[in-house]
């Protein structure tokens, strides 16, 4: 048996939450196009952006350690994985759209800049000289709006409005677009600001403790560290007590949010999308006790992790890379390739220089800086 889109339409119905996000009810594209004989709008939309150009050089971006660290350190392309892993499991449980949760956590870090968040503070001052910013979400939307060269007779992926709206809208620790809230986003949306949360905090615990800046000494400091020893058998060798450790926190963090969500959904008695995009305070968040806990390991990772010798040694150098290469192609638009330069006459001269390198890899960044330095 072959499912068609409508039959995935009427399961999505009959079985997702009244106040999910369906695919038959999305406000559709910019473009208009035919629908797909098999694949819902969210999945066409997960689809594209899996194949994007800019989805493969996450690959070589950097999440917090650079490529030559170890093969087992994460990139920006396996943070994005894991937090669609996790968005999903999430709206699963909720009884949201998990294509949609799925497609905005892939599209999420697509605008971000090579040398992770140092890269970005790099080039949000470079930016602010010019009395513009950046911010890799707003960045996300670009990329799929505008950058991706896909089709012969319009700009961009042509994604779904409910796909964009979740990317302009993505809000973390790290993630603060200035593009007003003129409503909440779907629930779908809120659900993937959380995973991505879950996710760097437990893979930088996880890629701290590989790379020996952490110690597990310093962790046992921590509530939620101490909450989850609880539940991991005594006895294990250090390798295995820290794979079980990590698991057990992703699997307090993210049930608590589930619960949570929940109890505010129903508390707030919303039935519809349209009464999620009403509400005036996100409904997808972790309960007092774990936000706190949860705040309490933002402050140590940064303070023991981001903020230690090694990570910030690389911050600078990566801060140094994105300074020069914004200056030398703002004297010199030669630099640019071809395919920027033709909209010299249509978009200020800064703008395409922060596409530029906003797009590229820690190492087409590095190489070209060499170049132009050497």
């Amino acid at each position: 048996m072959i499912l068609k889109r409508e039959q995935i339409e009427a399961r999505e119905q009959a079985v997702l939450a009244a106040y999910a996000t369906k695919s038959s009810e999305s406000r559709g594209r910019e473009f208009d196009e035919a629908e797909d004989l098999y694949r819902t709008c969210f999945q066409r939309d997960r689809d594209r952006v899996i194949h994007s150009k800019a989805f493969r050089r996450l690959r070589g971006k950097t999440q917090v350690f650079v490529a030559h660290y170890g093969d087992h350190y994460r990139s920006r392309l396996t943070h994005t994985m894991e937090v669609a892993q996790l968005s999903r499991d999430i709206a699963r449980m909720l009884g949201l759209n998990e294509d949609l949760a799925e497609t905005i956590a892939l599209a999420h870090d697509l605008g971000h800049t090579p040398f992770g968040h140092a890269g970005q503070d790099a080039l949000h001052e470079l930016m602010s000289e010019y009395g513009s910013s950046f911010e890799h979400n707003e960045q996300s939307r670009r990329t799929v709006e505008f950058l991706e060269k896909k089709y012969p007779h319009h700009p961009g992926l042509n994604l779904t409005f409910e796909v964009r709206d979740g990317l302009i809208k993505h809000r973390t620790y790290y993630d603060n677009p200035t593009a007003p809230d003129l409503f909440m986003p779907s629930l779908e949306a809120q659900i993937v600001n959380i995973a991505d949360e879950i996710a760097y905090q437990n893979h930088d615990i996880d890629d701290g403790l590989r790379s020996g800046i952490l110690t597990v000494k310093s962790l046992e400091k921590l509530t939620i560290w101490k909450k989850a020893s609880k539940n991991v058998r005594p006895g294990l060798s250090d390798h295995y007590f820290i794979l079980a450790m990590i698991s057990e926190l992703i699997g307090l963090m993210v049930n608590d949010l589930a619960v949570n969500t929940s109890h505010l959904v129903q508390k707030a008695g919303v039935a519809s999308v349209d009464a999620i995009h009403k509400t005036k305070n996100a409904l997808a968040s972790f309960s007092d006790d774990m936000a706190r806990d949860s705040a309490e390991l933002k402050k140590y990772l940064y303070q023991h992790f981001y903020q230690s010798s090694g990570v910030h040694e690389y911050n600078l150098r990566g801060q140094e890379v994105v300074q020069f290469l914004f200056k030398k192609m703002m004297d010199d638009l030669t630099l640019l390739p071809e395919d920027i330069r033709e909209y010299s006459d249509a978009e200020d001269h800064f703008i395409l220089v922060k596409d530029y390198i906003a797009g590229m890899t820690d190492q087409f960044a590095l190489s070209l800086y060499d170049h132009l330095k050497g």
